[in-house]
């Protein structure tokens, strides 16, 4: 039964890939073009916002990364010289990147599910299913609520006893960010299976709610259509432009300081009201309703390899600045200690990386109470971006293992973890 699951899966994801005509990136290129000023960021930022030549893929302090049309090359030339702005190929070709990760499909056996090749939704929820059938003492599902599109969200709590302390993962809120689901079922498996001593303290004296795959239209119309996609899929009424932000939708200080886009054909566009995408709303009101469980509040992510606590629309710094930054600092710490010596960084979101209002970590923070919240960015620092290559997978899911082992240790250090702090 549980092969044929998997074979149905990948049938589906076929079949549905067969009907749409997919978006190619032949010989767009992804540039780093060192900036002076907030100006010249902006600038860039704004210029791609025209999504069908250019295309955002990282705006720091100091530097951005943008994709652009071959057709357009000259256009992004010409500014950075007049301005002389240092420009750097760091990807040649993104459909080669694109090619090279999908080609793993046609190499792995698809009746069993793994973490050496990217999966579609219908295979996620399959391995859920399996997961549940498995593991039915300790397991439960959560049905966060339907998609804009119809589809269901789904979550899974992994607790083996009542009164732990409660760590909630948003995963894969941006469509193209394949890496985080992979990392998420990862870890649900390992918090099930693992025989490590301290993987097994981590799973069982914690509950676990873990949402795989929050933005699941998106994430199917990154499969079937566009890879390189990163909003919801609900229309605009006012706009040809399709989808919002959903890590810019929540109500919290939304389009606050210039922390979001009102173009709803930029990729920050926040939407048109707070929680106007449902599956925003869906999962604020889950997390909401446990709120007094909760401890812990991690968003996973890609690129940067950085931990962005709040505050994300302000420059002032939480009450609880210096805990974030230690909880950080181990995490990163233990990451960079193992022999792939990754380094990660960590600060707020809008010191560390950039303003942006209305995202996971400020929302849980300020209006639910969970002092500590995190975006997680993950591997890389835009060598591969996005398109993360499989053979990553598996070394990227050992370092974030490490780097949550050493975050809860130092949080239950801090006193977070007592049921339920007060501060």
């Amino acid at each position: 039964m549980k092969n044929l699951l998997w074979v149905l899966a990948s049938l589906a994801v076929l079949l549905a890939i067969g009907c749409a005509e997919k978006v190619r990136y032949d010989n767009f290129k992804v540039f780093k073009i060192k900036t002076k000023n907030v100006e010249q960021r902006k600038w860039l930022e704004q210029l791609a916002s025209d999504s069908e030549n250019f295309n955002l893929w990282h705006s720091g302090k100091e530097e951005v990364h943008i994709m652009v049309n071959p057709q357009k090359l000259i256009n992004l030339q010409n500014y950075t010289r007049s301005y002389s702005l240092p420009m750097e190929v760091m990807v040649s070709n993104v459909q080669s990147l694109i090619d090279g990760e999908q080609s793993t499909r046609s190499t792995d056996d698809d009746s069993s599910f793994g973490w050496t090749r990217y999966y579609p939704l219908s295979a996620i929820e399959a391995f859920l299913d399996d997961i549940h059938a498995k593991y039915p003492s300790v397991t439960s599902a959560i049905d966060i609520g339907t998609s804009y599109e119809g589809r269901k969200i789904r979550g899974i709590k992994i607790s083996y006893k009542e009164g732990n302390p409660g760590i909630f993962i948003e995963s894969n809120i941006h469509a193209r960010e394949w890496i985080t689901s992979a990392t998420a079922t990862w870890l649900i498996n390992e918090l099930l299976t693992s025989t490590d001593e301290k993987v097994r303290n981590l799973a069982e004296n914690h509950d676990w709610y873990i949402v795989p795959v929050l933005n699941v239209d998106g994430f199917a119309y990154t499969h079937t259509t566009d890879r390189m996609w990163r909003k919801t899929r609900q229309p605009v009424n006012f706009s040809s432009c399709i989808g919002a932000d959903p890590n810019r939708n929540y109500d919290s200080h939304w389009m606050e300081n210039n922390g979001a886009s009102a173009n709803p054909c930029s990729e920050t566009y926040a939407g048109t009201s707070p929680f106007s995408e449902p599956e925003i709303k869906a999962l604020a009101d889950y997390v909401a309703s446990i709120k007094d469980r909760l401890n812990i509040m991690l968003a996973f992510h890609s690129y940067s390899q950085v931990l962005l606590s709040p505050y994300g629309w302000t420059a002032d710094l939480p009450s609880n600045f210096d805990d974030l930054m230690a909880v950080a600092k181990a995490y990163a710490d233990a990451v960079e200690s193992l022999p792939y010596g990754t380094v990660y960084t960590y600060g707020t979101s809008s010191g560390a990386m950039y303003f942006a209002s209305g995202a996971t970590n400020d929302w849980a923070y300020s209006e639910q109470d969970i002092l500590l919240s995190f975006t997680i960015e993950f591997r890389d620092t835009g060598r591969y971006g996005f398109i993360l290559p499989p053979i990553q997978i598996l070394p990227h899911c050992e370092e974030t293992m490490a780097g949550l082992l050493a975050f809860v240790e130092k949080a239950d250090e801090l006193g977070y973890l007592n049921v339920k702090y007060t501060f």
